[in-house]
């Protein structure tokens, strides 16, 4: 796929997804959503990829949804059941099952769908210049793309309904102080920030033991009691600890040396991943 809304760029094993509408502010439609699709599933293929850092174009994040077509644009057309599958959802739904650590690197504005479509990904950073804002309620509509699910996990359901009461804006300060964000940086320092901790994944790590790390801590927010957790760790330790990326761990620690990890995402995640029951939408 030819790239337009987004730009994707990998070096040094760390993917950067740019949404790249800066002439509308980033604002997401279906071809953003669609090239995102896309891409995080070319992510996933490559074991050249490690880590995942979304940006924005120009000076924001995203706008939120597209607006242009005026006080119609959440009336949607019935699927025949009287929905229609929320397109942010779909989206956040898709980061949730991505195989690989997502960092957000917030420059601008993020409202709307830009600030929820952050609340599926694994760490959070902002630029100085980030401002957040959870407005349906200034729209008319309800919270989107999951976030009724995330944003509590995030930040804790009181601030999670002050933010969707009020659909306030509100600057990277108060993101930082109520933990939405992991950190808050200078405009030309974001990026390189972001960069310095994707590499602390995906250096001397093991690509299979983040992605199954990625994918226990997420499966269990949803858990309800801790034995759910000591039976996925017992089954991952059981056959990770086969592998020769164990074996390489513990050697060169041994060796007083930097682990060569050759496992690969692609062909090496233990047999019974992914465990999750596949859910879809009815």
């Amino acid at each position: 796929m030819d790239y337009e809304a987004i730009i994707y760029e990998v070096e040094d094993n760390i993917l950067t997804i740019t949404l790249n509408r800066p002439e509308r502010m980033n604002a997401f439609n279906d071809q953003m959503s669609s090239e995102i699709h896309n891409a995080l599933d070319r992510a996933d293929a490559d074991d050249n990829v490690k880590a995942i850092i979304f940006t924005g174009a120009g000076r924001g994040f995203c706008a939120g949804a597209d607006l242009s077509s005026g006080s119609e644009t959440f009336d949607y057309e019935s699927d025949g059941r009287g929905i229609h599958p929320d397109g942010g959802g779909v989206l956040t739904l898709r980061l949730f099952e991505c195989l690989k650590p997502v960092i957000s690197a917030c420059n601008g504005p993020a409202v709307g769908v830009g600030a929820t479509m952050q609340c599926a990904m694994d760490i959070r950073m902002a630029s100085d210049k980030a401002r957040y804002g959870f407005v349906f309620s200034k729209r008319g509509i309800v919270p989107e793309a999951c976030s009724s699910w995330f944003l509590p996990r995030c930040v804790g359901i009181n601030t999670a309904l002050e933010w969707a009461y009020s659909g306030r804006i509100f600057d990277a300060q108060e993101a930082l102080e109520k933990r939405f964000v992991r950190s808050v940086h200078k405009e030309n320092d974001l990026m390189p920030a972001a960069r310095d901790l994707a590499h602390e994944f995906a250096e001397q790590t093991s690509s299979v033991s983040v992605t199954m790390i990625r994918h226990m801590m997420w499966k269990m927010l949803g858990a309800d009691h801790p034995m759910e957790a000591h039976k996925i760790d017992s089954r991952g330790v059981y056959f990770t600890g086969k592998s020769e990326d164990a074996h390489e761990g513990v050697q060169s620690f041994l060796e007083k040396r930097p682990a060569e990890f050759s496992g690969k995402v692609s062909t090496d995640m233990p047999e019974f991943f992914p465990w999750w029951e596949q859910r879809k939408f009815e």
